[in-house]
């Protein structure tokens, strides 16, 4: 008798879930807020050259902003001005003719930029001036942000493994507050950075260890539900997202928004239970048995339970309690657990890159910024309840392939289609559809691959493959100066590559959930 038999006996699907789900439903609405937070937050207003510099006195003070414009700054080849460039002194002679981008007197922007904020009150790039030679450096604070994620993830794994699920949740509760706030009070673009990395690093506590300690209390018949279920979190604060940037205009003010409903997790941590699971493979019966008893209770299944104690639990369970502690490195110790570590980190890579790569920029489809968010998040609903018919009918495999490669495919049809065209931006919201679909499919079914005694462990390592992807994935919008399509070409290829990957990675469809290393080795 397993553990999965004990959950059908108490109703793997009741009460006790419910209150599971949407108790940590508060703290995984941040997640999306803040993970996709630099498309307001450090997003890049229309901007030129502060020319006040060039006033002389005379002719310069009496010319409207549109002449100002023409005798100041150089006009790009669509007849905007130009965004870095101004003239070292006015040129009137192109009051009357046309401006010219190889005037001898153009040099870059010498005191600064003017910003249009009638879309943003306040960005990054706007406080800082992250704009032109300096925009890396904007691009680098979502970098920075994904570095933080990719380590806290393996950490808080193997914490969360080795103490528990329950009492890392709380930790990375209080210091992602914390440390949101801190950088939403940043007085300088070093202190900013430093603190979105720690802010990462914690959120990654409460990706990681939410969506585990809900699956595990999920009998094998509601794991598929369950986990479509828990990543509907994403989607709510994706809109979540939308409303809060489209009323908070200012990026600091902004952080601590997004960041307010984990004040609320705070105070609801006390009812959230520890994995029974965990506790068992760990040897501690008597704890399990007091989170299994008050699921049987909630329920309404006391009395399937009436006759078992502590020590029956463990014998029934068949858990053989080890006192050895494990770590990352389990992983790679044994061929089968080898294979599968090293294909599901190659699968994880590709889905968070595509995926990042789509969503980190809404403004390359022509479209209004909270609009683009809006019908991202809103593609989200119906193909996560298709995706749910999927994986029930057809399984986990098939799904996480074929998700990844059409991706793929609809990158690279974009590659051909003009910007504006309405072509364009339907195949733009399928591909994030369907990127979204493979993120879905990836931590239910990483979840289910990966045994009890080192779940987190896989779950956390995995997860800083991925990161390692998106920290990577921004700044891949930079080869665009090399040639405006590398990085459509290099998204495609990867969405693609990572997508046949996963065809090595074993099916898990109505499979119990592994406990021991020896269930992947020998599988019975």
């Amino acid at each position: 008798m397993k553990f999965d038999d004990i959950l059908s006996e108490i109703n793997g699907f009741g009460k006790f879930q419910i209150r599971l789900v949407l108790i940590q439903m508060l703290s995984r609405m941040t997640m999306p807020c803040h993970f996709l937070l630099n498309n307001f937050m450090a997003a890049v207003p229309s901007h030129h050259c502060n020319i006040s510099a060039l006033d002389d006195g005379y002719v310069f003070g009496n010319l409207t902003l549109e002449q100002k414009l023409a005798v100041g700054i150089p006009a790009e080849q669509d007849g905007t001005p130009s965004s870095c460039l101004m003239f070292s002194e006015p040129r009137y002679q192109y009051l009357s003719a046309s401006n010219s981008s190889d005037d001898p007197f153009i040099v870059q922007c010498q005191n600064g930029w003017v910003y249009d904020n009638s879309t943003f009150k306040s960005t990054l790039a706007t406080e800082w001036d992250l704009v032109c030679s300096r925009k890396a450096m904007n691009k680098a604070t979502a970098t920075v942000f994904f570095i933080g994620i990719m380590l806290g993830a393996p950490l808080f794994g193997f914490l969360s493994d080795r103490y528990g699920r329950r009492p890392l949740l709380l930790v990375s509760y209080l210091s992602s507050l914390l440390f949101a706030v801190f950088s939403a009070f940043s007085s300088s673009y070093a202190m900013f950075t430093i603190m979105r990395f720690f802010t990462g690093m914690t959120l990654a506590g409460i990706s990681i260890i939410s969506f585990v300690l809900n699956v595990e209390w999920f009998s094998i018949e509601h794991r598929t539900f369950s986990g479509i279920i828990i990543s509907l979190d994403w989607t709510f604060g994706n809109w979540l997202l939308v409303g809060f940037a489209y009323w908070v205009k200012d990026w600091r003010m902004l952080i601590v928004v997004v960041t307010s409903p984990l004040i609320l997790s705070v105070f609801t941590w006390r009812w959230l239970p520890e994995s029974a699971r965990w506790l068992l493979a760990n040897g501690k019966a008597d704890a399990a048995h007091h989170y299994i008893m008050q699921c049987a209770e909630m329920n309404n299944r006391s009395k399937h339970m009436a006759t078992i104690t502590p020590a029956t639990i463990l014998e029934f369970t068949e858990t053989k309690t080890e006192s050895r502690k494990y770590t990352i490195l389990d992983l790679f110790k044994t061929p089968n657990m080898r294979k599968l570590a090293i294909n599901s980190a190659i699968v994880w890579f590709g889905v968070a890159f595509t995926y990042y790569g789509i969503s980190l920029n809404i403004t390359g489809f022509g479209l209004n910024p909270y609009l683009t968010q809006f019908i991202f998040a809103s593609i989200e609903m119906p193909m996560k309840i298709g995706v749910y018919f999927f994986l029930v009918k057809v399984g986990r495999k098939p799904g996480q392939t074929g998700t990844l490669v059409l991706t793929g495919v609809c990158l690279l049809i974009n590659m051909f289609i003009a910007k504006g065209n309405v072509i364009r931006t339907v195949v733009a919201v399928l591909g994030k559809a369907l990127s979204e679909a493979s993120f879905t499919i990836v931590y239910l079914y990483t979840t289910e691959l990966y045994p009890t005694v080192v779940r987190q462990n896989g779950l956390g390592y995995t997860s800083f493959m991925a990161r390692l992807g998106v920290s990577i994935s921004p700044l891949i919008m930079l080869l665009e100066d090399v040639w405006h399509l590398l990085p459509s070409l290099i998204y495609c290829a990867v969405a693609v590559g990572s997508g046949l990957v996963g065809l090595l990675l074993p099916e898990t469809l109505n499979a119990e959930l592994p406990e021991l290393i020896e269930d992947i080795e020998k599988p019975k």
